[in-house]
């Protein structure tokens, strides 16, 4: 969202957090380190405190872990792999005592190595409040792996039950005062999957290419929890800050923090705790391996390790009718299967290691599988049932047109008729926030609802729906939102007491910089906003095209003038952050595209040469995506549509590695597809704080990089995987009322849904122009669909369509794309051998009828050109008019050239 420059963003959250004067040495770094190495690794712990500090692959230099700033990380409470956090009490009942080898650091007391140990130490001294608990910590070399392990022991009289046990995970996510060059070069991201004996971190460098890290339980220690850490706050690298997220541990256990701070939260996993009888002792630890290959190499690391792999088609986020693929690999048999909620998911062998995993048809929410193995292991996969499609949409576009819908006509601000920012705890429209935005429908967080509300028409239109938009349009948006000149302005609502009469609420702090006054709300310099407003014109102009019926107010030509003239009043020298990829830019290249098949030659060529100029200058830089903030992932969208618009072939695929950087996957719905986001909550939530979103807008605009990639090169099914994992994303925020949340909290204190709509409507945006059904030839799994059930037989493969809308299909192993306007696609088969396509058009259900759909079929450079070969069809807008049925079915066939 908006940035006020780093040194101001760092102050603010110093005067949030925990703010610290000085650094000092607690480490003992003045003492040196101890170098260790495995066939594997280099990597180095230091002396005093043996916790781990440098951590490269062999053969390489870039280093997983922050040793650059290791002098600014020396400080007592801030961990390092090797450290470790634990809560115990004796006996079975009582309060819990913390330990913490961070808390209070002393040299750790040296123990002998012996064979396959690289180092050793007891930790009594830094853990003064262990009791009679003895800990040791080894470095180990697990087959040319760097193992690390813990050994618990119980010296005392009586049992001790171990209630929390984390291994803190530090690795170099530290941007703060850093050129974007250095981010890049330096620093990593890392993602987990929560997944019990399965679980395991992948590490990928932020640029996205090079070696890969997964860190992979060791013996008998599963991933159960994933716990924020809190840190000191220092200036040199302002944790839980824009510029760092914070960093996370692995818990082994977590029945200590379920009982008190995460009390009345669903965890991801049941949590657990273990008893160590007197004279006892037990083992825990994780293992570090490298994915050579990179990113795409990152199950294979895990599967390596014997630890087992789970790959889900189409992912993890599942609606109800469908039935979704699992790929088990494993070194044991799955001895049973089973569900929480109970019978919330229904499982089948349909071949060995593979398994349908069917929702219940009345169930709805989080779905946690458990697998358990002969050899006493066991896995969870996470998923998220929501309804079928097009009743998430139905309802999505009933919530926001009737609950969000503000009818105030004696508003000051003049923002009634229109579609506002929504609270759902409260179960009332946000009218006023001291983000003003929120509350002034533009910036992302204040356009959420109502573009939502306009993109869901384009592939599910609703008549009432639509004339509720032309109306918020006409007396809203034009004039209002934006001025006569289609300029944008930042926010209709202000605060400024003396220039208007409105009962400002007297609770809310009006004092800080994000309540703007009323020249500052009207500042039309925001590039971001324009894609908003370009949005919502085209979305209309797609749906006067597709069912000229229902929209009443202006014709088609009408509507796509607005979208052209708003984005070229968005590149106008008066208009900042125009020069940068913006969230959502691909509409712009959808205007263009639909201003070239309507003839409209002249505001084509503007609008390309618009496009083309900054396409240039991004493709002249080492690192393109810039933003409001020090770092993002909202850039490369546009970076990456507009590069390969033009040609600019190096800037593509260094876009895709970039996304690839930052955007997981893993069997878990959350992390699934999840580009990274942690700051908007600030801008735009309810809950205010820095924290891994889940699903926040990110996810539906990446996936339209990793989607449009998988298409121009179908052999790379790992785009597909993350890809669609992304593009599914913004359906699991729509509950089952039909309220979208913004995000939801990923900290297991919370693990819920955002009260607020906020800075929704951008993701959804990506949905509606990525969604579709993706046919893929899989190098280990063989034929698979995604957003579709497909069967083969005899040499003609058969796909029937479940995914939102309906309006796009990509056969992989042809090189085909086929995309409508109107209707939707049913189903769809193709034969092998001839390439022949043959393609079900029907009415959209609960739709207006449409008398036509226009049909554009696209390929890649190395596949062939197809024609529509039915009756009837006939050429309009490079594309082919198909008459529909009012009731029924129309088969469309499709012939190679």
């Amino acid at each position: 969202m908006l940035h006020y420059g780093r040194v101001l963003f760092v102050g603010v959250f110093a005067s949030l957090l925990w703010s610290v004067a000085c650094q000092s040495d607690d480490l003992g770094l003045k003492n040196g380190y101890i170098t260790i190495k495995t066939a594997n690794f280099n990597a180095k712990i230091v002396h005093d405190a043996q916790v781990l500090a440098s951590l490269t692959s062999a053969g390489d230099t870039f280093d997983f872990l922050p040793f650059d700033l290791i002098s600014a990380r020396a400080g007592n409470g801030q961990y390092h792999w090797g450290d470790i956090t634990f809560r115990y009490r004796e006996g079975s009942t009582g309060a819990w005592i913390n330990g913490d080898s961070a808390a209070t650091r002393k040299a750790v007391t040296t123990l002998k190595t012996g064979s396959g140990i690289l180092a050793a130490s007891n930790l009594t001294p830094t853990l003064p409040q262990a009791g009679p608990l003895n800990i040791t910590r080894e470095w180990l070399d697990v087959s040319g792996d760097l193992g690390l392990r813990f050994t618990i022991g119980n010296t005392g009289g009586s049992s001790v039950e171990i209630g929390s046990l984390g291994f803190p995970a530090e690795f170099n996510s530290i941007f703060t005062n850093r050129p974007a060059t250095d981010t890049q070069r330096l620093c990593s991201l890392s993602d987990p999957y929560v997944g019990m004996h399965a679980g395991y971190i992948r590490v990928s460098p932020v640029r996205g290419t090079g070696a890969a890290l997964v860190v992979t339980p060791l013996g008998d220690t599963p991933l159960e929890a994933y716990r924020n850490l809190a840190e000191p706050f220092y200036a040199a690298t302002a944790y839980g800050s824009q510029t760092f997220e914070g960093f996370y541990e692995w818990q082994v256990l977590s029945r200590a923090w379920a009982e008190n701070e995460w009390k009345g939260v669903q965890p991801w996993n049941a949590p657990s705790s273990r008893t160590i009888k007197p004279g006892e002792t037990l083992q825990f630890g994780v293992r570090f391996s490298v994915a050579k290959g990179g990113v795409r190499d990152i199950d294979a690391a895990v599967r390596k390790t014997g630890t087992p792999v789970a790959f889900g088609v189409p992912g993890y986020i599942i609606p109800r009718g469908s039935t979704a693929q699992l790929f088990l690999q494993a070194n044991s048999s799955a001895l049973s299967f089973s569900s929480d909620p109970v019978e919330s998911l229904a499982f089948s062998q349909l071949s060995e290691n593979s398994y349908g995993i069917t929702p219940s048809p009345t169930f709805w929410g989080r779905s946690r599988l458990t697998i358990d193995y002969e050899d006493g292991r066991t896995q969870t996969i996470h998923y998220y049932i929501t309804k079928a499609g097009t009743e998430t949409l139905g309802d999505l576009g009933k919530f926001l047109t009737t609950e969000q819908w503000f009818t105030n006509t004696s508003d000051p601000f003049g923002r009634a008729p229109s579609i506002m920012t929504y609270d759902y705890e409260a179960r009332a429209i946000v009218t006023q926030d001291p983000r003003v935005w929120i509350a002034g429908l533009s910036d992302e967080g204040g356009v959420g609802a109502y573009l939502a509300a306009v993109a869901k028409q384009v592939i599910q239109p609703d008549a009432a729906e639509v004339s509720k938009l032309e109306t918020f349009i006409d007396k809203v948006l034009w004039g209002t939102i934006q001025t006569k000149d289609f300029a944008v302005r930042k926010s209709v609502f202000y605060y400024e007491p003396s220039a208007v009469k409105y009962a400002y609420s007297s609770s809310i702090d009006w004092t800080s910089w994000t309540s703007w006054n009323r020249d500052n709300a009207y500042a039309i310099d925001r590039a971001y906003d324009y894609v908003h407003v370009a949005a919502a014109y085209w979305s209309l102009y797609r749906v006067a095209r597709a069912y000229p019926e229902i929209v009443k107010s202006h014709d088609w030509m009408w509507y796509l003038n607005q979208a052209y003239s708003t984005v070229i009043r968005g590149m106008q020298s008066d208009v900042g952050y125009n020069r940068l990829g913006l969230m959502g830019e691909t509409v712009f290249g959808e205007i263009l595209t639909d201003l070239t098949r309507e003839g409209l030659t002249s505001q084509a060529s503007t609008l390309t040469t618009a496009m083309r100029s900054r396409a240039a200058q991004w493709d002249s830089e080492e690192v393109p995506y810039g933003s409001e903030q020090a770092w993002d992932s909202t850039g490369q969208e546009g970076v990456y549509y507009w590069s390969k618009y033009f040609g600019f072939n190096s800037t593509t695929t260094k876009t895709v590695n970039s996304v690839l950087g930052y955007t997981p996957t893993v069997p878990h719905w959350g992390w699934n597809g999840n580009a990274r986001r942690y700051w908007d909550n600030i801008y735009g939530g309810k809950l205010k704080r820095i924290e891994r979103q889940i699903h926040h807008y990110g996810s539906g605009l990446n996936a339209l990089v990793l989607l449009s990639a998988f298409r121009s090169n179908p052999s790379d099914t790992y785009l597909l995987q993350v890809g669609y994992g992304g593009t599914s994303g913004p359906l699991s925020n729509i509950n089952e009322a039909g309220f979208a949340s913004a995000s939801f909290h990923s900290f297991p204190d919370t693990l819920k849904w955002d009260g607020f709509s906020g800075d929704y409507g951008p993701g959804f945006l990506g949905l509606v122009l990525g969604s579709g059904t993706y046919v893929a030839s899989h190098p280990t799994f063989g034929l698979l669909a995604y957003g579709g059930v497909l069967t083969s037989a005899g040499g003609l493969v058969d796909v029937q369509v479940t995914g939102p809308g309906g309006r796009k299909i990509f056969i992989g192993p042809l090189g085909v794309t086929v995309t409508t306007d109107a209707g939707s696609i049913r189903s769809f088969s193709y034969a092998t051998d001839s390439g022949a396509v043959a393609i079900t058009l029907t009415q959209l259900p609960g739709a207006p009828k449409a008398k036509a759909a226009v049909l554009w079929i696209e390929t890649d450079a190395s596949s062939s050109a197809y024609r529509v070969s039915s009756p009837g069809a006939s050429g309009e807008r490079s594309g082919w008019r198909i008459p529909l049925a009012d009731d029924g079915d129309v088969l469309v066939e499709l012939t190679r050239t």
